[in-house]
């Protein structure tokens, strides 16, 4: 069979049956949905939302993130570019893409249109992350190294197959939308720093509207249009990589999905969860002498600001944002990354004691961090990619969204998105909470040991 084929068999046929799989779908559901609203008032998500509106040509449609409803297209394009405004979503490492920003715009939006059903819009989320992973996976680091975004490449295929699902095609008319998918994915990584990164994700929720639905009318592509001669994946630095599809259906890993507590470049992560572990401990500020940091030399050029100015150059500095951790900031929030933060007295000297250090034994999604206190020596070390368990991090998704959204609106969305799965609530309780106006929250800091 071609990729095509596979990979359509599997979005049409797969039940979702895996218990790990179906706990991380609800996971990165409301994760997307809080990143979502908190980002409804960012300048591409305005822009977007304000295309969205003035070319929808009815008050029927599809939700949109901040308020109005549009086509199904036109939706999942505003909802995508919306939920990526911050990017502080998910992110799978196996191919290097956020595939909720992709992915579930476009079924939200194909559920709304269709009418479909909770279970049907839970399964089709399943099979497009899925589906976006392991397209991902097949092309490779080497498709990404070229310069491409697979948020918005391999999330396109991801998109559609769960818009597809949704819209009811067989196996057939499935194939015949990833072909279509293949001459319109795309995605620089050029557009970093821009606002063009999260419409990145925006196109690829919209393509997979739009191949869902034009497959659904009839149109037909080449049969080899991924893998072919000229085709998505050689045209577009694709490896190839053996085994990316292998257990399509049984071994699912879009679970092994890693996500943002902490407002800042991913790179940080794995310290901040190893300082934090350390303060947890009993850890007081004013009794830290030294704090060594062990990361892969990798980051040393991304997110090694020593000594920033700004809340944007907060965002990428390991020396202060590992005092912000040991001195109680939450750093899940978004307004705690100012210039203020960066000139708070406290803060710039616990920064002071903070060394990094490059370590080529780590991998990039490791740290260790080693502090002198009391005259003690207190060691952690964490891996953000490390198997966890989804019942240890829905409370720190709901942590995040509370920062984000306030206690009340994220025990609400809460509530809707776990309502799908028990059948005790449907995609208005969802779409609600979506078009609604988000209510500033003050930033909040932790009490010092």
């Amino acid at each position: 069979m071609t990729l095509a084929q596979t990979l359509a068999e599997f979005a049409v046929n797969a039940t979702v049956q895996d218990a790990r799989m179906r706990s991380f779908v609800t996971l990165s559901l409301f994760d997307w949905a809080t990143v979502g609203i908190a980002g409804s008032d960012e300048p591409v998500a305005r822009a977007a939302r304000s295309m969205a509106l003035e070319t929808a040509a009815s008050a029927q449609g599809a939700t949109l993130f901040g308020g109005g409803r549009a086509g199904a297209a036109a939706a999942a394009l505003v909802n995508g570019a919306t939920s990526h405004a911050l990017d502080y979503d998910d992110t799978h490492f196996g191919h290097i893409g956020h595939p909720s920003v992709a992915v579930i715009p476009a079924a939200l939006a194909a559920a709304e249109t269709a009418q479909a059903k909770p279970a049907e819009f839970l399964s089709a989320v399943a099979v497009g992350l899925e589906t976006a992973c392991r397209i991902g996976a097949w092309l490779g680091r080497s498709h990404y190294e070229a310069g491409f975004h697979q948020t918005g490449t391999s999330g396109a295929f991801g998109a559609t197959a769960a818009a597809a699902r949704i819209f009811g095609l067989d196996a057939p008319a499935m194939a015949e939308a990833l072909c279509l998918t293949a001459t319109r994915a795309a995605g620089l990584k050029s557009q970093f720093g821009t606002m063009g990164k999260p419409l990145n994700a925006g196109f690829a929720a919209e393509v997979g509207v739009t191949s869902a639905l034009l497959a659904r009318a009839g149109a037909s592509s080449a049969p080899e249009a991924i893998e072919g001669v000229q085709g998505f994946g050689p045209t577009h630095a694709g490896s190839a990589e053996a085994g990316a599809l292998d257990a399509l259906g049984t071994d699912w890993v879009f679970p092994r999905i890693s996500y943002k507590f902490h407002a800042c470049c991913h790179g940080l992560h794995a310290m901040l969860e190893a300082a934090r572990d350390l303060r947890a401990g009993g850890l007081a500020p004013h009794d830290i002498e030294s704090i060594a940091i062990a990361t892969h030399p990798r980051w040393l050029a991304v997110c090694n600001q020593p000594q920033p100015a700004t809340g944007l150059q907060a965002k990428f500095s390991y020396r202060l944002t590992a005092a912000m951790m040991l001195a109680g900031v939450d750093t899940a929030s978004l307004e705690v990354y100012s210039d203020a933060t960066c000139a708070r007295d406290d803060l710039c000297a616990l920064r002071d004691r903070v060394t990094v250090q490059p370590d080529d034994t780590l991998s990039d999604s490791e740290a260790w961090v080693t502090v002198r206190a009391r005259g003690e020596t207190l060691k952690a070390h964490h891996d953000i990619l490390a198997d966890a368990d989804p019942a240890g991090i829905q409370p720190r998704l709901r942590a995040k969204a509370e920062t984000l959204l306030g206690r009340e609106a994220a025990g609400d969305l809460w509530a809707a998105i776990a309502g799908l799965g028990t059948g005790e609530g449907g995609l208005a309780a969802l779409t609600q909470r979506i078009g609604g106006a988000r209510t500033a929250v003050e930033p909040r800091e932790f009490a010092t040991p």
